[in-house]
């Protein structure tokens, strides 16, 4: 079959929501007037463990606008059946006032229902809980980490005795939370038996089967809509505690209910990146070359989940040597149950593996550029399996010559201008783009326009845009003519809304769903005896704004809508499907990039100041190069904030989180952002999907805050091993 023109995919073209988004008609969660609706506000366990005594409700019921205040003492029975298969992690989730017990500091221990959003939060404030309060455990330093999950191969402790250079180094990575702009929020409304909601979440099915899981509902009970995403950044990709809340509130009330987390709640209402103590073992010959690499790491998880992610992956496959060892061991405490954030696992890892080889460039006096490059595998010798694609080596190149990097003095405390230290760093970046089942259903009506459904997100990559972008060149459409549709569980179910999967997955059930229209349309043409195309050879067609024609000979052709108005056809329709990697992968897949940072220090004070940064991307095919450089921007400037401004602080005598608000949390503003750049290379992978895509979203952070540690220690002779880097830990 002739290709489609690629007249959409490739160019930079502007967001398809942008005038919704910036003329406020686009809806987020808390945004849907729904009738009736009441508002929620939910009363926050004031110690970090024990169990309730007493909940005295009086002064909170007898205020004007209150209708109900909802405890584990009266609210209903809910069944909780098992649902693994809604990104929760293995444990016993916490069940939303079924007992007397807190898990952890803030967690939901009652509930206010008024008329007015100011009443419930009078309400709230006047609800007086007693406890029998324990000694929460909160230090990741001070518990006991539960069993390891392993990786070996080789002998890796016998590597290190015989490694002519051995480094033993142990790196601290604060907690960091998501913060997106939109706050979580749910609206939920019952219909009898059958619940709505309107809830912000990066996977409108795994809130829907979660919910009906909760309830006992069978799944098509269950509605989820959510067309807009103010920003996740993975604290959307499981349904949290106050969905269920808003949910029970408004069967206790028989009314819809709204239930908007405050920004301190979100600090303990949803999850988190974790906090680690990453001890790596490092050994290699004089020339370099890796021998082994020993990887023991603690992270937090909560009490009640053991919250996994990939940390292990970046020390097994991106750098050659035939001696691993790793323990990953999670230590369990008084906390809400982590979860995934922009990069998660080897945006973690990364920091210590590639500070510690900068580390070692430095121990022998290599360029640390030309200390990877001795280390590249010719495959992943995690599974023996051959690369899909990996051009780190080329991002290396690429991003050198860019950035200048042979003006980098490779002595420390060198460059100097005025009172501003000047250093140089680089690191690589790996991350493994997730493939999951998707569907999607396309319908070309009559009038030559497109309308596309999925069940997926957009919290802010340009989902909307990007898949119509596909959509027009399968269909042979211009942008203008196709809409596509997302957000609502009745749409065809898809994989979450995260790890660099959408376009993979979604994309990829987009495309077959479309390219099926087409060759309806074409087989209709070719079949018809009044067509232009009548009895030509399908495979010879192809479809350019609207219009099937012969390929070569585009005076030869006819319209969708000639064509359909001509058959008496009203529409044409197809579903499309993605079934995901298989169970056999015959290709290690994954993103590289190489980030490089100049930073200046005040040689006085400690502060940093990043002055630029480069990332070098080998992400496959890039759909969408302006929706690609503000993923490129926004992973940088997180990287930013991970490497000097992000810390969760936890008071450990309570369990508060103390800096619970973007008073006291940092994250970069404008003022901390340099000049950015993106280069990313040309070419596809096709063997992760039909697509040649490898997803851009997640590797963007992977590597940032090592790239930035690294030109610190250039610029002052210091060596920093824990996240944030402080201007105290420089002076």
């Amino acid at each position: 079959m002739s290709p489609q023109p690629q007249a959409a995919v490739g160019a930079p073209l502007s967001r398809v929501d942008g005038r919704l988004k910036v003329t406020g008609e686009a809806r987020y969660a808390a945004e849907f007037d729904v009738d009736g609706a009441v508002h929620a506000v939910i009363v926050d366990a004031s110690v970090g463990s024990g169990r309730i005594t007493s909940i005295d409700t009086r002064a909170a019921e007898k205020h004007p606008g209150v209708l109900r205040v909802i405890h584990h003492r009266n609210a209903p029975k809910l069944p909780y059946r098992d649902n693994a298969g809604s990104n929760n992690p293995p444990g016993r989730r916490l069940r939303v006032f079924q007992d007397d017990r807190v898990l952890f500091h803030g967690q939901p221990v009652a509930v206010v229902v008024a008329t007015t959003l100011e009443a419930a939060q009078h309400g709230a404030s006047l609800v007086k809980v007693r406890y029998d309060a324990g000694q929460p455990s909160t230090d990741l330093h001070e518990a006991d980490p539960g069993e390891p999950t392993r990786y070996a191969r080789g002998d890796a402790e016998a590597g290190l005795r015989s490694s002519a250079v051995r480094l033993d180094l142990t790196y601290q990575l604060a907690r960091n939370h998501h913060n997106p702009m939109e706050p979580h929020a749910t609206t939920a409304r019952w219909d009898g038996d059958r619940l709505t909601v309107w809830d912000k979440t990066q996977w409108v099915m795994g809130t829907r089967d979660e919910l009906a899981a909760v309830f006992d509902l069978p799944a098509d009970a269950v509605r989820v809509i959510n067309p807009f995403v103010g920003g996740g950044f993975g604290s959307g990709l499981r349904c949290w505690p106050h969905t269920v809340v808003a949910a029970v509130a408004a069967r206790v009330t028989g009314r819809p209910v709204k239930l908007v987390l405050t920004r301190r709640q979100m600090y303990f209402g949803t999850g988190f990146r974790p906090s680690y103590a990453y001890r790596l073992r490092l050994g290699s010959d004089r020339g370099g070359r890796l021998r082994a690499a020993v990887h023991d790491i603690d992270a937090e998880t909560s009490s009640y989940e053991t919250f996994t992610e990939a940390v292990m992956v970046a020390g097994q496959m991106l750098y050659s040597m035939p001696n691993v060892s790793q323990e990953y061991r999670q230590v369990p405490l008084d906390v809400n149950t982590p979860i995934w954030m922009r990069g998660p696992g080897l945006a973690s890892a990364s920091f210590a593996i590639e500070s510690a080889m900068d580390e070692l460039a430095h121990e022998l006096g290599i360029d640390p550029i030309e200390l990877r490059r001795r280390n590249e595998p010719s495959e992943d010798e995690s599974n023996g399996l051959p690369w899909s694609t990996r051009r780190l080596s080329e991002c290396y190149t690429v991003g050198a010559r860019e950035f200048g990097w042979d003006r980098r003095n490779p002595e420390p405390r060198s460059t100097r201008e005025g009172d501003w230290l000047i250093g140089l760093g680089m690191a690589a970046g790996v991350y493994d783009p997730g493939r999951f089942p998707a569907q999607a259903r396309v319908r070309l009506d009559a009038d030559g326009t497109a309308v596309v459904e999925a069940a997926t997100s957009d919290m802010g990559p340009g989902t909307y845009t990007s898949q119509t972008q596909v959509a027009a060149n399968a269909l042979g459409l211009t942008m203008r003519t196709v809409t596509f549709r997302l957000g609502d569980s009745l749409y065809p179910p898809t994989s979450p809304h995260g790890g660099s999967a959408t376009m993979a997955s979604v994309g990829t059930a987009v495309v077959d769903a479309c390219n099926k229209v087409r060759r309806q349309a074409i087989a209709l043409a070719v079949g018809d005896e009044e067509s232009p195309l009548y009895g030509v050879d399908a495979d010879d067609v192809v479809v350019r704004g609207g219009r099937l024609h012969v390929q070569g000979d585009p005076a030869r052709g006819e319209t969708y809508r000639s064509l359909l108005a001509r058959n008496d056809r009203s529409h044409l329709e197809g579903d499309g499907d993605y079934p995901g990697p298989g169970s056999t992968e015959r290709h290690s897949y994954h993103a590289y990039n190489a980030t490089f940072a100049e930073v200046a220090v005040d040689a006085t004070l400690g502060l940093v100041r990043v002055r630029r940064m480069l990332g070098v991307y080998d992400a496959g095919r890039v759909i969408s190069p302006k929706l690609a450089d503000s993923q490129a921007i926004g992973g940088i400037v997180g990287g930013i904030g991970t490497a000097l401004l992000e810390h969760t602080v936890t008071d450990h005598r309570d369990g508060r989180i103390v800096n619970a608000g973007l008073a006291d949390y940092l994250v970069p503003v404008n003022a901390d952002v340099p000049e950015v750049r993106a280069i990313y290379l040309d070419g596809e992978d096709n063997a992760g999907n039909a697509l040649g895509v490898k997803g851009l979203g997640e590797v963007v952070q992977v590597g940032v805050a090592a790239a930035i540690g690294n030109a610190v220690f250039n610029a002052t002779g210091r060596r920093v091993r824990q996240l944030p880097i402080t201007a105290e830990a420089l002076l």
